[in-house]
Formats: C-alpha cells, sequence, structure tokens
C-alpha cells in the first residue's frame, strides 16, 4: 500500500485531483470496492488547507454515488442481483433477506451506519433501493454520515497539521494493517447479519 500513498500524495499536487477524488467516491458508494477514504486523507495529509475543500467533493460524490447505488437496486436489480451473490463473499439470497427484514425496522440506522463506518456502503445503498425504502430517509441517512465521516477524517488531519503525515509516514504499517483490518471487518459484519 506505501506505493499507493506516495502515488496519492504525487497525485494531490495535480489539478485534476479532486476529480480524481470525486470519480473514486462516486464508484465506490455503488460499485467499486475501494473506499475514498485511501486518497482523501493523504490529499488532506499533503496540503492541511484544503483538507475541508476535499471532504466537500468527497462527501458531494459519495452522495451522489450512493443515489446511483440506490437507483442500480430500485430498479436493475432482477439484472444485477446475481452478481452479488456470485461474486460477494457470503452475501447469499438468506442474508440478503434478513438485510430486508432488517430494514422494515432500521432503515435509517442501517444506511446511518454504513455511511459511517467501515461496512462496504454500496451493499447497503443498492439494498435500500431493492428493498424500497423512502428515497429521503435514504438521502438524509446518506447525507448526514457521509459527511460526518470524511469531514471529521478531514478535521483530524487538518488539526494534526504536519504531525499527521509524520505519524502516517512513521507508522506506515501499523495504519495500513488497521485499515485493512476495519475493512475486512466491514465485510465480515455483513457477511454475518
Amino acid at each position: 500500500m506505501r506505493p499507493l500513498y506516495d502515488w496519492v500524495l504525487r497525485l494531490s499536487e495535480r489539478p485534476r485531483a479532486v476529480v480524481a477524488l470525486f470519480l473514486l467516491s462516486l464508484a465506490e458508494s455503488s460499485f467499486f470496492p475501494i473506499p475514498p477514504d485511501v486518497m482523501l486523507v493523504p490529499m488532506c495529509v499533503a496540503k492541511p488547507k484544503k483538507a475541508f475543500h476535499y471532504a466537500f467533493w468527497c462527501s458531494v460524490a459519495s452522495i451522489l454515488g450512493g443515489v446511483l447505488g440506490y437507483l442500480i437496486g430500485h430498479y436493475a436489480w432482477d439484472a444485477v442481483g446475481t452478481y452479488f451473490f456470485d461474486y460477494v463473499p457470503g452475501f447469499t439470497p438468506e442474508k440478503f433477506e434478513k438485510v430486508g427484514d432488517l430494514y422494515k425496522e432500521y432503515n435509517f440506522w442501517i444506511v446511518f451506519t454504513a455511511g459511517f463506518s467501515p461496512i462496504p456502503y454500496k451493499l447497503i445503498t443498492i439494498t435500500a433501493g431493492v428493498f424500497g425504502i423512502a428515497f429521503p430517509t435514504f438521502l438524509m441517512a446518506s447525507a448526514i454520515s457521509r459527511s460526518a465521516r470524511f469531514f471529521l477524517e478531514a478535521a483530524i488531519v487538518r488539526w494534526l497539521g504536519p504531525s499527521a503525515q509524520t505519524y502516517i509516514e512513521k507508522n506506515f504499517n501499523k495504519v495500513s494493517i488497521a485499515f485493512v483490518v476495519l475493512l475486512v471487518g466491514g465485510f465480515l459484519l455483513v457477511t454475518k447479519l
């Protein structure tokens, strides 16, 4: 992951860095497996004064990507649903139905939790569309949780300033392992439902 981190730091210096962050964040919320945090945090580290600017565009793109995921679930599930059962480990029709039952009782909180935590957000955006939770509820939960997550990351990096970059570079292996553990933990949590 170190080459990816170094590449993102170099990318953050380029004029199109925000466009790349926007596209990654948009894709991750609906179909792409890599969360935008891997790009957002190094960009904030490289330019702490732009941290909130980056968090804003990351949030906007993530919310729009969530809407795309919702629309995929709502309108195209019959065409793409088997992909998830075939290629997402532990994602079975039985667990899918269990998620549907949870939506009936906790729709806002499921979307909010996935938006803020390492739970794979794309699975929640798509299933929210499949199970037809109210779109305003979905949009509100997504907007609050995704914005809170990305602005919190930006605020921490901005608050720590140059020491954030020093800490990450000094403890890169530990930070990388923690990130992977959180990501895998999110997938495991979904598969244990």
